[in-house]
């Protein structure tokens, strides 16, 4: 009889440990069609809805909208019905939306998604994100995440919540899917090409980064109508927490490939600056569709005209290489044109730049530029060498030879395909990030890092212009 029972009890922990380990594999992502059930947001920035521009199959038609009743999401819907109804490769969404003032509330309530997409008031984000993560929700967020030093204190514990509970709050970085981005990344890890990167200094920083955007702008070849809030630095964050979140991170991303940054270490800061745009009454109204400045703009009103703090650099060492990374906003975009980017890594060998100005029809484009000294003929050698090798990872692309020691890299249409496209080559990294079950070691890190840059910064700058 005691040996009846010693089976039986054994038996009930075996089985007891099975049921576990089915429980935990059921709670895992296998990459099955509709698995994924997302949640949408408060979504007050258009980004949330370039997400679901295409369709995934592992992610689930149903969508679960949570938002207060008004203009955002009023748009946001409008953008996925745009998705749904196009002619050409309609996508499915059945937006399931919920409004009210307890928005938040009900969300956690009812859970009824596992990943939520969050693209909107800054301000509001990093607290979003927190809630979320206790629920047991992954997150896949817009940046910035944290908009100032006591956001960043909050993102840390967001990431220790996501440790804890085995789940994954990760950032949208559209701009590493960028070609010439990526093609510079990898030309920069050939010593045959690039040689050593330089450690540069303040004064020639190594590594240079400068995004101009715009205010008024097209999406989808319509004006864009930016809500109210966007341009309240308290609710969207400065352009120096904002834009320069990309930016940091390319250079983290490029410089230091697949490497851990640790921001106590790594990073010191040296120099920060932010200045403001002006945007007049008529401005206002073609950028928001909104007549008069409301209340909580008044405190950034002179003599009718709006100043908006969206302007910033930065100038740091990251593992002792020394860095510069600006944003510039203007009012709207020149004819032809829109936003731009500019990109400069000094290796001892060569330069590596992308420009993205009026001479470049405002494509961007990648130059490889010898340093003096070196010689021509054996480099021109060694480079056309170590393309082939590049070549036959991208296939199409090339050099062509544009001056002496200049040489532009030919890439072809099918890789530019634009940023709006680079939301859906995000997502479904994470989707294989949710599918494995954890992110690249240095990712955590690193986002940690780059937010301590940008939020550190703006501290500094602050404390220059009181």
């Amino acid at each position: 009889m005691k040996n009846y029972l010693v089976f039986s009890m054994a038996a009930l922990l075996v089985g007891a440990s099975c049921n576990t380990k089915q429980e935990k594999a059921a709670e895992g992502f296998t990459g099955a069609p509709g698995e994924v059930k997302l949640i949408t947001l408060d979504p007050g920035h258009f980004h949330a809805a370039l997400v679901q521009k295409v369709s995934y199959p592992q992610v689930s038609k149903d969508v679960y909208v949570y938002a207060p009743t008004g203009f955002d999401v009023d748009e946001h819907l409008k953008r996925i019905q745009g998705f749904n109804t196009r002619a050409e490769n309609p996508t499915a969404w059945n937006e399931i939306v919920y409004t009210g003032d307890d928005y938040l509330e009900k969300m956690l309530a009812e859970k009824k998604g596992n990943v939520m997409i969050q693209a909107g008031n800054n301000g509001k984000k990093t607290e979003y994100i927190k809630k979320t993560l206790e629920a047991g929700i992954n997150v896949l967020s817009d940046k910035p995440m944290a908009i100032n030093s006591q956001s960043f204190k909050l993102l840390e514990e967001c990431f220790a919540i996501a440790k804890q509970k085995n789940i994954m709050l990760y950032d949208i970085m559209t701009e590493r899917n960028e070609i010439t981005t990526m093609l510079q990344r990898e030309l920069s890890t050939i010593p045959a090409i690039y040689g050593e990167q330089l450690k540069g200094s303040p004064e020639e920083p190594a590594i240079v980064k400068e995004s101009v955007h715009h205010l008024f702008k097209l999406v989808d070849n319509k004006p864009l109508t930016r809500p109210v809030w966007y341009l309240d630095v308290t609710q969207q964050g400065e352009g120096i927490v904002d834009v320069t979140t990309h930016l940091v991170d390319l250079v983290q991303w490029e410089a230091f490939p697949d490497q851990v940054i640790d921001y106590k270490k790594d990073i010191e800061l040296i120099d920060a600056n932010r200045w403001t745009t002006s945007i007049s009454p008529e401005e206002f109204k073609q950028v928001t569709g909104t007549e008069a400045y409301p209340d909580f703009l008044k405190k950034d009103v002179e003599n009718d005209t709006l100043k908006v703090y969206c302007n910033g650099d930065i100038v740091y060492k990251i593992k002792g290489v020394t860095a510069k990374v600006s944003v510039i906003w203007n009012y709207t975009f020149p004819k032809g044109g829109g936003d731009t980017h500019f990109s400069v890594m000094k290796g001892s060998k060569a330069d590596l730049v992308i420009r993205q100005g009026k001479e470049q029809n405002y494509q961007p484009e990648l130059f490889v530029e010898a340093v003096k000294g070196v010689d021509l003929a054996a480099y021109e050698k060694d480079l056309t060498a170590s393309m082939e090798k590049v070549s036959a990872e991208y296939p199409g692309v090339a050099l062509n030879k544009v001056g002496d020691g200049v040489w532009q890299v030919e890439i072809p249409a099918k890789y530019r395909v634009g940023h709006e496209a680079h939301f859906g080559q995000v997502t479904e990294h994470f989707l294989d990030y949710l599918k494995d079950g954890k992110l690249p070691d240095w990712e955590v890190p690193n986002m940690l890092a780059k937010y301590y840059t940008t939020t550190s910064a703006l501290d500094m700058a602050k404390a220059k212009t009181k």
